[in-house]
């Protein structure tokens, strides 16, 4: 005869529930591990400036720049005037499709992948399925550096390197939540919408309210989200059941 296991059991076993303790980040609420995240970033910010220095820093790795002539030139003779885009920009946007596209394939077609989104999406029914929280983690920092490390290089290349780029990495959060925290393609969209519309408003908007919309728009709009749409526009709504 086989006894079912009161309802009180947990359905993981006792090794895991014990790695599961030790770690004590794992399974908290999504504000605590937002605000351990700022809070580290700000101490590796602070901990750079100490060890390297604040200067800023030319980056050059090599990447063709400045304008690109047969654009200007192909659009100048279709619309009568130019339109100007640097080389490193066309550079950018193919390297910002092609991680794209990798990141989308690893998440939805990998075994590694769907473990990490199950992991995202709740720790303990991980951990009763057997999927490592330790490889997963190691996995998704790999993943997180090597795209900082991108991006750090593109944006050095084309501007400079200081650890103020961390306000710059902020907005990051306003593109989540516009596209859902979900959705791959969401924060694409939810990106595109903050670029554009960063100029747009700065463009027709920055005299009457004094420049420098760029710097806070974002998250204007992202306050706006938060109060009508907070799970994004490709995001999955949540349904709490009490």
């Amino acid at each position: 005869m086989i006894r079912r296991p009161p309802r009180s059991t947990p359905l993981y076993s006792s090794a895991a529930s014990d790695v599961y303790k030790r770690q004590h980040l794992v399974g908290q609420e999504p504000i605590i591990l937002f605000m351990a995240t700022i809070g580290l970033a700000y101490f590796m910010e602070g901990l750079g400036d100490m060890m390297w220095g604040s200067e800023i820093k030319k980056l050059d790795v090599g990447l063709p720049q400045g304008i690109n002539l047969w654009i200007d030139e192909t659009t100048y003779n279709i619309f009568d005037y130019g339109f100007f885009i640097d080389n490193l920009d066309i550079v950018a946007t193919i390297i910002a499709v092609i991680l794209v596209g990798g990141l989308v394939i690893f998440a939805q077609y990998t075994k590694e992948g769907r473990a990490m989104r199950a992991v995202a999406d709740d720790h303990q029914a991980a951990l009763s399925v057997g999927i490592p929280l330790r490889s997963m983690w190691v996995i998704v920092w790999s993943v997180a550096g090597l795209v900082a490390l991108v991006t750090g290089i593109m944006w050095g290349a084309s501007s400079s390197v200081d650890f103020s780029l961390v306000l710059i990495a902020m907005k990051a959060f306003p593109v989540l939540i516009l596209g859902g925290f979900t959705s791959v393609p969401g924060v694409i969209v939810g990106g595109l919408i903050i670029g554009v519309g960063e100029k747009i408003a700065e463009l027709y908007w920055g005299d009457a309210l004094g420049g420098s919309i760029e710097q806070w728009f974002a998250y204007v709009l992202a306050l706006v989200f938060l109060m009508f749409r907070p799970q994004g526009l490709f995001g999955e709504k949540i349904i709490e059941r009490v």
